[in-house]
């Protein structure tokens, strides 16, 4: 498979390369690719829209989203995603204190982070560990972890 097939957009951000996936206007997902992937213009007005939005968020961390997006997952990480998403901007949320909310385990709740289809829009940066960071995209080090710290000191200003 052709990455111009998967992607309807590649976009380079400050941190690195998006890659963008919609289906008919909808937003189905944002992947954190190697940082020698080539940009690819946006397929569409609709993920257009996507890369000026995820753009016009880059340079102020108090823009809004407003995208429709599709979650496929379990009904517990829907929760989780649904909960993420009331995190205030600058504000942080322990696996831990998020798991106490919704009767869950801290685990399962960091499993659903790692699994969100739409990292940034659904702000899973937001959630950290009691005494670390925590991971991000089911990764606890290298460079997926250093855009997290990125996103969480983005969102300080």
């Amino acid at each position: 498979m052709t990455t111009e097939k998967t992607y309807q957009a590649i976009l380079s951000a400050p941190f690195g390369v998006l890659g963008i996936c919609c289906e008919n206007d909808v937003l189905t997902g944002i992947n954190f690719l190697d940082s020698d992937t080539l940009p690819q213009s946006p397929l569409g007005q609709f993920t257009q829209l996507v890369c000026d939005q995820l753009i016009s968020y880059f340079e102020n961390p108090d823009f809004q989203f407003n995208l429709p997006y599709c979650l496929r997952g379990t009904s517990h990480q829907s929760k989780v995603w649904k909960a993420m998403i009331a995190i205030p901007r600058g504000e942080t949320l322990q696996y831990g204190e998020l798991a106490q909310e919704l009767s869950s385990s801290p685990r399962a709740v960091g499993q659903a982070c790692g699994a969100n289809p739409v990292p940034i829009i659904i702000p899973c940066h937001r959630v950290v560990g009691k005494t670390s960071m925590g991971g991000f995209a089911h990764q606890r080090d290298g460079y997926k972890l250093a855009i997290k710290r990125w996103l969480l000191t983005h969102e300080q200003r």
